[in-house]
C-alpha cells in the first residue's frame, strides 16, 4: 500500500490494476446511488444506448466515422511527416513555422472553401479533418526533431555518414517511435472535430450526427451513451498505438525514468 502513494514508485502490474478496478467501482457507486439531479442515472444511460444500438445503429455509425476517421489520420500523417521532414532545408522551413500557426484557425470559415475545392461532400469531411489534424501534428512532430542533439548528429558523422545519412539514421529512423507518440496524442483531435463535420455533411451518417440530434431533442441519457462509447473507442486506440509503439520500438521505453 506505501508504494502507492510514494514519488515516482513502480506498484506491481496486478496491484495497480486492483486499484485502478477499486476506483472505477467506486466511480460507478456514486453515479448509481448518488446521481446527479441533472445528470441522467447509469439505468438511463444504459437503456439509452440499448436503444440507439437496437434501433439508430450506434455500432454502424460508429463504424462509419472510425473509417472517415482512420483516413483522415493516414493522409494528415503523411503531410505532416513530409512537412515537418523538410524542416532539414531551410527553404521549407517558413512552411512548417506557417503551417503550425494554422491550428489557431477556426474551421466555420475554412469549410465553405473547401467545399468549393472538392466535389463531394465526404471530400469535405475528409478536408476538415485533414487540415485540422495535420496543423497540429506538424507542431508536434517539428518539437521532436528539435530534440535533436548536436551529440547525435556529431556521432553519425564520426561514423562517415555524410548530412543526409545523418539526418536519416538520427532523425528519421531515430525519432519514429516519437513520431508515433505524436500521432496518438493527436487523434483526439478528430473525436472533438467529427460532430461538427459530420453535422454539416449529413449525407453519410456518422456518430457525431447521432449525437448532434440526441442533444437537439434533450436527450441526456443518449448524449451520455454516445460520449461513453466515444470515450471507450478512443482509450482503445490509445492503447493499440502503445501496444504498436512497444512492439516496433521495444526501445522507447529505454530511457524513462523508472
Amino acid at each position: 500500500m506505501k508504494e502507492l502513494f510514494s514519488p515516482n514508485a513502480q506498484p506491481r502490474r496486478r496491484t495497480f490494476a486492483l486499484m485502478a478496478a477499486g476506483q472505477a467501482a467506486l466511480l460507478l457507486g456514486l453515479w448509481l446511488w448518488m446521481p446527479l439531479r441533472m445528470f441522467p442515472s447509469l439505468s438511463e444511460v444504459l437503456r439509452a444506448f440499448v436503444d440507439m444500438v437496437t434501433t439508430q445503429g450506434l455500432i454502424q455509425e460508429l463504424w462509419a466515422s472510425m473509417t472517415t476517421a482512420l483516413q483522415a489520420l493516414a493522409v494528415a500523417t503523411v503531410l505532416a511527416l513530409l512537412i515537418s521532414y523538410l524542416t532539414a532545408l531551410p527553404f521549407f522551413r517558413p512552411l512548417a513555422y506557417a503551417a503550425s500557426k494554422m491550428r489557431y484557425l477556426t474551421l466555420t470559415g475554412l469549410t465553405f472553401f473547401m467545399a468549393l475545392m472538392v466535389s463531394s461532400g465526404h471530400e469535405v469531411k475528409l478536408s476538415v479533418l485533414i487540415f485540422a489534424t495535420t496543423v497540429y501534428l506538424v507542431t508536434g512532430m517539428t518539437s521532436v526533431i528539435l530534440t535533436t542533439t548536436q551529440q547525435e548528429m556529431d556521432h553519425a558523422r564520426t561514423l562517415g555518414l555524410g548530412e543526409w545519412r545523418s539526418f536519416w539514421e538520427v532523425v528519421v529512423l531515430g525519432k519514429l517511435d516519437d513520431m508515433l507518440e505524436v500521432v496518438r496524442q493527436n487523434f483526439a483531435i478528430i473525436w472533438t472535430m467529427i460532430t461538427l463535420v459530420e453535422t454539416l455533411y449529413q449525407s453519410e451518417g456518422g456518430i457525431g450526427l447521432l449525437l448532434y440530434k440526441q442533444n437537439r431533442y434533450l436527450h441526456l441519457d443518449g448524449v451520455v451513451a454516445i460520449q461513453l462509447v466515444i470515450l471507450a473507442a478512443g482509450a482503445a486506440q490509445d492503447y493499440v498505438f502503445g501496444l504498436l509503439r512497444r512492439v516496433f520500438f521495444p526501445y522507447s521505453s529505454l530511457t524513462t525514468a523508472r
